[in-house]
């Protein structure tokens, strides 16, 4: 009895007398001294007792290979192991004088349900989400895509941590290159991270250009969005931590599209995915263009609109950038505070800053009408794109093309557009061009930025006239 109180107290010192871990002394068929291991917090009691009350029976009636079953499995026991098995939420028996151990595949890690992503409504589909764990996000996947080359991969990753990170892809379909890129890359973050607590470090490490404004990884929660990216042979990167799903090869027009565009009719679809993607030229460039326009250029505006605005802006104190900056700075605050505080609170936000400081602030002379005007456009612009990644960079984007036009007007813009271009051209995702089907140009994938294919090509129309003269 000494030997194994002894051997209770060291199990319970290693793992720092945590009140939530279990070892205790258990009777077992043929067997003198049993210790039964687990972390309370981490497994389903009624669920262990029913798989010992089976593990019993079995050894009770000497059963050579009494141990397998679905849910357990016999090995040696070793400290490291042991450690590892209990720490990811399994049970262990401990056969002290077999020095073997039966490891219950049993835990029980608290999760929410696969409810619809709060960041990505859709009108029409699957109300679907991914949850923070790796078992039930694999088993939406799978639940779309039932074919055996749906190939799920694993490593473990953070020394201290130990966070599960899957690639998903289908074979023949996806590029080899792009997977074996995957591979490289994850196994040098296994080689230089000690923890991984979020999927933003995985994609620190996929991407070619952490510091390019334009993410090159496709952010989803949606496993109708996953499902139709690997069928064009992509890679899904999921970890067991969080609902995120990264995709990847992309392109800069992958941004643009939502599942609602092949959920609803296709003039509907192709005619949104168009208004999207124009979003972004208005977003990034309107308000360059209007500093530009009152600063440098009135002479592009008809002489009546010229007119009215020269005795609205003749009363502003400061120049068109510094009214600029200072309404995006203030809507970016509303939008900032919008997400962090209550959402019983978030309207309150909404009208005093939307109503009581927009119209304060005219009222006070230090910003003009036409400039709100013009912010306000900017801002539902970059809400209109699906992603979040890519609104976050467009509302960034819009600060140097401001400060361009400023100092050099006309001239800045186009300076900063032949920047942009050049570094859109210069990124890629996985090794592939981000800013495909323009460069490279592929004329037949053009087509596809803008337009929404129907899914059946229209059967021919066959006349109901009948020669003869008799209708059919």
């Amino acid at each position: 009895m000494l030997f194994l109180e002894s051997m209770v107290d060291k199990l319970k010192s290693t793992f720092y007398n945590s009140v939530d871990f279990t070892a205790k002394e258990i009777s077992w068929p043929n067997e003198k001294y049993a210790i039964l291991c687990y972390y309370s917090s981490m497994v389903n009691k009624r669920d262990v007792q029913d798989q010992l009350n089976v593990l019993k029976l079995q050894a009770a009636v000497d059963e050579k290979k009494w141990t397998e079953t679905m849910a357990s499995v016999k090995e040696p026991f070793q400290m490291e192991k042991f450690v590892e098995y209990i720490c990811q939420g399994e049970t262990i028996i401990i056969l002290m004088t077999e020095q073997q151990m039966v490891h219950l595949t049993l835990p029980e890690v608290p999760h929410r349900a696969p409810d619809e992503p709060l960041n990505e409504h859709i009108v029409r589909g699957s109300h679907e989400g991914f949850i923070e764990n790796a078992d039930v996000n694999i088993g939406l996947i799978r639940k779309r895509i039932r074919v055996p080359n749906l190939v799920v991969n694993k490593m473990e990753i953070g020394v201290e941590t130990k966070t599960d990170v899957y690639y998903i892809y289908l074979d023949q379909v996806a590029n080899i290159q792009s997977v074996s890129e995957v591979e490289r890359k994850l196994k040098l973050m296994q080689e230089r991270t000690p923890t991984l607590y979020t999927a933003g470090e995985v994609g620190d490490y996929l991407e070619e250009s952490v510091y390019s404004p334009f993410p090159q990884l496709l952010n989803t929660e949606r496993p109708d969005r996953v499902l139709a990216n690997l069928v064009e042979g992509k890679i899904a990167i999921l970890t067991s931590i969080s609902p995120t799903v990264l995709i990847g090869p992309v392109t800069f027009f992958s941004f643009y599209q939502s599942p609602d565009d092949y959920n609803g009719r296709v003039l509907v679809g192709s005619f949104y995915r168009i208004v999207r993607i124009f979003s972004f030229l208005s977003a990034v460039f309107l308000p360059a263009f209007y500093i530009a326009i009152v600063s440098f250029h009135f002479e592009v505006l008809p002489l009546e609109l010229s007119k009215k605005l020269k005795l609205d802006i003749g009363e502003i104190p400061y120049r068109p950038i510094i009214e600029a900056l200072l309404l995006e700075i203030i809507i970016e605050l509303i939008r900032e505070a919008s997400i962090r505080l209550p959402q019983a609170v978030v309207q309150t936000i909404g009208i005093v800053g939307g109503l009581v400081i927009g119209t304060v602030i005219v009222t006070a002379g230090l910003v003009s009408n036409m400039m709100v005007i013009v912010v306000a456009l900017t801002a539902i612009s970059s809400y209109v794109v699906p992603s979040v990644e890519m609104n976050m960079s467009i509302r960034i984007l819009r600060f140097p093309f401001m400060l361009a036009a400023a100092f050099m007007g006309f001239f800045g813009i186009v300076i900063g557009s032949f920047v942009l271009f050049v570094h859109l051209l210069n990124l890629s995702s996985l090794k592939s061009p981000y800013f495909s089907p323009i460069v490279p140009f592929e004329p037949k994938k053009i087509k596809k930025i803008f337009v929404r294919g129907p899914f059946v090509k229209p059967e021919p129309q066959v006349s109901s006239f009948d020669p003869e003269g008799n209708n059919k």
